[in-house]
């Protein structure tokens, strides 16, 4: 299991546990919430399983450390293998704690997990309307490599190969 800190000093990513459940829905509604009005319904993190996840070991939370109770929880991360490369699900950060590292700290936390679990990728796609995302993928060293209407949605497929 990889933990550690995160890109930015005071910042630890751990795997979540059953009692981050709360924090990590609210998390999910506030973060995506935005996108509602331009996707036409709820993204699918926002209706997603994570007490499932949680119990799955797929979920990773930053924690800011020396904060108090209410602001250590910065954000979560969703991500498994599938098809011999890490899946990022789903990474999102409290809307009042973006802009500090914590969203690239939980990206690059999966990287360094893809390469301790001896896997040359890390996979991902976002919402074709979520356009902040289409610049910053790219921008971490992530390839395009398809586009789809999936589960209702129009998806954008990213890729990236690990060194």
């Amino acid at each position: 299991m990889v933990e550690g800190k995160g890109e930015r000093q005071g910042l630890t990513v751990r795997p979540a546990e059953a009692q981050d459940l709360p924090a990590i829905t609210a998390c999910a509604e506030a973060a995506y919430d935005k996108y509602v009005a331009r996707i036409g319904k709820k993204p699918a993190p926002m209706i997603a399983d994570f007490a499932s996840q949680i119990a799955a070991g797929q979920v990773h939370v930053a924690i800011a450390e020396g904060g108090s109770a209410a602001e250590e929880f910065l954000g979560y991360v969703v991500c498994y293998p599938k098809d011999s490369k890490l899946h990022l699900e789903n990474v999102a950060v409290r809307p009042e704690a973006q802009g500090r590292g914590a969203g690239r700290a939980l990206i690059a936390f999966v990287e360094n997990k893809a390469r301790a679990d001896g896997l040359s990728a890390v996979d991902l796609y976002t919402n074709a309307k979520m356009t902040e995302n289409l610049a910053l993928y790219p921008a971490l060293g992530y390839r395009e490599t398809e586009r789809r209407h999936e589960d209702g949605f129009d998806r954008v497929f990213f890729l990236k190969e690990l060194a």
